[in-house]
């Protein structure tokens, strides 16, 4: 009996050693090893950058920068918004020139800034780069859909997703965006006749981000635009939770611990899948309960189940989507479908708030084209300028400021040889705003520069990427930029506006880049 015990206890010291062991050697490998190879291979190609410091890496440094750029607003109405933003970036740009490495945490990050380098990785035309795992916090929020997915995975979300954002699909959508547009502006209209000659203060900010939810939920879902908007109250709560992380050091691991944060974050996720199963479900019933042939509906959502059930039904059944998979593309193309207009419009409402005379230019655009009819597709593209003003906005304000790729096997980029696993981080906001690219002029608003198309308006014809490039560019840009011209087509129509003495210019990036106190904007009604 005596050895039975004894052996068992030695079996148990034995598993506990080699368990501890193996704890042991992965530490060691993720907090001191892997953190000087890369150091190592980096330094030895002439590339400067931080020291490195077990588990929080460079992230109290930005975490203070950040602090401090952010305490108070900007003194004057500047664009010169790179050294608040990124303020990480702009210091290090500085000190360690245009490549350099930190580190995220345990992880380093090799920041690139020359245009040529950063179209070979988002071309990435042989498959060498891979999109990063986000955060938990961000991956609850935006979901495991096109925007995070590689390889085979992609190319199955690409196929199904791509038709739901064609053109000829979106036109129909018009009309949908003007009645919520003329909704808001009628409320508009109201407050109007309240107000007095100086004309009537409103934060568009907010208006703008309960105008893009209603939106989305009645082109993505349709008749279920309920249960839309309550996804969008769910998604924003998320949103706040993950740009907090996203400022802080995180620990692998950690997102499965039950922590206060971490259960409260669960029960969003799993109410936001309960809404979606609910309504996907709704969609698939007539079609199980019928013999005869239903549709899965014309709005975003029944599109894509429409090419999702082309692919089932064809020769390629492995490139169909799982309902879990579809779940996770409607949490993609709703939050980014809402976030990155509203922004977009909120920025371009600024813009032209400051710059009287392109709104006017704007204004007479638009009243030839449409008079004071509710604009619709057709008319909407032939807006020159408007198409203009919209890409300078988007220039000076891009709604997504940082992109990150990751090398699956050692490469070669440009002239610098990359270990497995590096990961590359680079700025559109800094390029961007480049004087290099862009001209002594680059923090001044100046549309004009796009008047012969986007490949033109720089120094460099890939200097302008506010929806990324290459095979992996937003795919619902098109939606983005048909929704702002028809929105702010018809406030043109029927107000003038400027900037209210109120607003306090202090963008900032929740995610995505907004104004931190909103957008106070002065409206005037007018007649055409």
């Amino acid at each position: 009996m005596d050895l039975v015990i004894r052996s068992s206890v030695e079996a148990l010291v034995a598993i506990l050693v080699v368990l501890f062991g193996s704890i042991f050697v992965k530490l060691f490998r993720d907090l001191i090893w892997r953190p000087y190879a890369f150091h190592k291979a980096y330094t030895g190609q002439g590339i400067r950058g931080l020291s490195y410091r077990i588990l929080v890496g460079s992230v109290p440094e930005y975490t203070e920068l950040f602090r401090e750029t952010h305490a108070q607003p900007m003194q004057n109405i500047s664009h010169d918004i790179v050294p608040r933003i990124t303020p990480q970036y702009h210091k290090w740009c500085q000190i360690y020139g245009e490549t350099f490495f930190y580190w995220d945490g345990i992880q380093s990050r090799l920041y690139i800034s020359e245009p040529e380098l950063i179209k070979e990785v988002l071309s990435n035309k042989f498959g060498h780069y891979e999109k990063q795992t986000p955060r938990p916090f961000v991956l609850a929020l935006l979901g495991r859909g096109l925007v995070f997915v590689d390889g085979l995975r992609w190319v199955k979300h690409r196929r199904i997703v791509s038709p739901v954002f064609n053109v000829d699909k979106l036109k129909p959508m018009v009309k949908r965006m003007a009645a919520c547009t003329s909704s808001m502006l009628e409320n508009w209209q109201e407050t109007m006749a309240q107000a007095d000659s100086h004309g009537k203060e409103i934060d568009v900010h907010n208006e703008f981000i309960e105008l893009t939810a209603n939106i989305i939920s009645h082109t993505a879902f349709g008749s279920s635009y309920n249960e839309g908007k309550e996804v969008f109250e769910l998604q924003r709560e998320l949103q706040e939770m993950a740009a907090k992380a996203e400022r802080s050091v995180f620990i692998p691991g950690s997102q499965y611990i039950p922590t206060r944060k971490n259960r409260y974050a669960w029960k969003i996720d799993r109410r936001i899948k309960e809404i979606l199963n609910s309504i996907i479900q709704s969609r698939l019933e007539p079609r199980t309960t019928t013999r005869t042939h239903v549709g899965y509906g014309s709005d975003l959502l029944g599109i894509m189940m429409t090419a999702n059930q082309n692919e089932l039904g064809g020769s390629q059944r492995n490139l169909s989507m799982t309902i879990d998979e579809i779940m996770d593309e409607c949490k993609t193309f709703f939050f980014a479908g809402h976030e990155t207009t509203s922004n977009l419009l909120t920025w371009a409402a600024f813009l032209l708030s400051i710059n009287l005379d392109w709104q006017e230019i704007l204004r007479k655009e638009v009243i030839s084209i449409c008079g004071t009819d509710i604009p619709d597709a057709d008319m909407l593209s032939r807006m020159k300028s408007m198409t203009m003003v919209l890409n300078e906005t988007l220039r000076l304000y891009p709604p997504a400021g940082r992109i990150t790729r990751k090398a699956y096997k050692a490469i070669k980029l440009g002239h610098f040889s990359l270990p497995k696993g590096a990961v590359m981080s680079f700025s559109i906001l800094a390029m961007h705003h480049d004087e290099k690219l862009w001209g002594p002029d680059a923090n001044l608003f100046k549309p004009e520069r796009f008047a012969a198309g986007v490949s033109n308006a720089a120094i460099h014809p890939n200097a302008f990427c506010p929806f990324s490039m290459g095979p992996r560019n937003c795919d619902g840009q098109n939606f983005a930029m048909l929704e702002a011209k028809s929105v702010l087509a018809m406030i043109l129509q029927r107000f003038s506006f400027s900037l209210s003495p109120a607003y306090k210019h202090a963008p900032i990036a929740v995610l995505t880049l907004q104004p931190q106190h909103g957008m106070q904007i002065t409206f005037k009604s007018i007649e055409v």
